[in-house]
């Protein structure tokens, strides 16, 4: 069962995540992303960028890659077997661009419980190596209660 006291929990203990340009490249072909920005460096940096930019859904690689630390604490009470995404919401202050190294920090908004399922809100404050904000991922989990 999902602890409802952990509102306000904050995590920050995952590793910095540096973007590379072949992640950059599978996360676009996978989303179908054809944009040149995303795979030729010299169209990104004639675009103004330092290097090739990631598609704006990219940052769920990252936002989940953190959450992870919370919905795999035994003391969250989620049963990852049980869950089922709900919904997700991006707010960039600047693109994520190749050799970024970013850290993550998790916060646990909300989590309310209704007809034996848990929703569990999240917020994924993204931050570059200097602490600079970079993007904000919003996250919304649903948990199916156990069976009768």
């Amino acid at each position: 069962m999902v602890d409802l006291s952990r509102v306000g929990a904050v995590f920050t203990g995952t590793a910095p995540y540096v973007i590379s340009r072949a992640k950059i490249a599978e996360f676009a072909d996978t989303v179908g992303a054809t944009s040149p920005l995303h795979h030729v460096p010299e169209a990104a940096v004639e675009a103004g960028y330092r290097d090739v930019v990631a598609p704006p859904t990219f940052a769920v690689v990252i936002a989940q890659r953190a959450e992870s630390e919370y919905i795999a604490d035994p003391a969250s009470g989620i049963d990852f077997s049980r869950v089922v995404h709900g919904s997700e919401s991006f707010t960039y202050v600047r693109p994520l661009v190749a050799g970024d190294v970013l850290s993550t920090t998790v916060h646990v908004d909300s989590l309310t419980e209704r007809a034996g399922i848990s929703m569990v809100t999240t917020r994924t404050e993204i931050t570059d190596d200097g602490g600079a904000a970079v993007a904000t991922v919003v996250s919304t989990l649903a948990v199916r209660g156990e069976a009768g």
